[in-house]
């Protein structure tokens, strides 16, 4: 790899926005069919809490995820 080049970013799977801080999200299919969606949620790498349910889509699972982790930011706070 040529010198100042990083590594590739392989994106769709996980989210790491620095605004979730200490949160991140990944979404992976379940499955060997792939069909079927669920979402985990890591704080400071480690795992924290896991979707209880399986998704129909990817969009699904990560729209649900991202409102989990608002709703864990927001509720930090009390």
């Amino acid at each position: 790899m040529a010198a100042g080049r990083g590594l590739p970013h392989m994106g769709g799977m996980s989210d790491t926005h620095s605004d979730t801080f200490p949160f991140s999200l990944e979404v992976h299919p379940v499955g060997e069919s792939g069909a079927l969606y669920q979402w985990s949620i890591r704080k400071h790498g480690k795992l924290h809490q896991r979707s209880d349910r399986k998704h129909p889509t990817e969009a699904k699972a990560r729209s649900h995820g991202e409102a989990e982790i608002e709703r864990l930011i927001r509720d930090r706070g009390r």
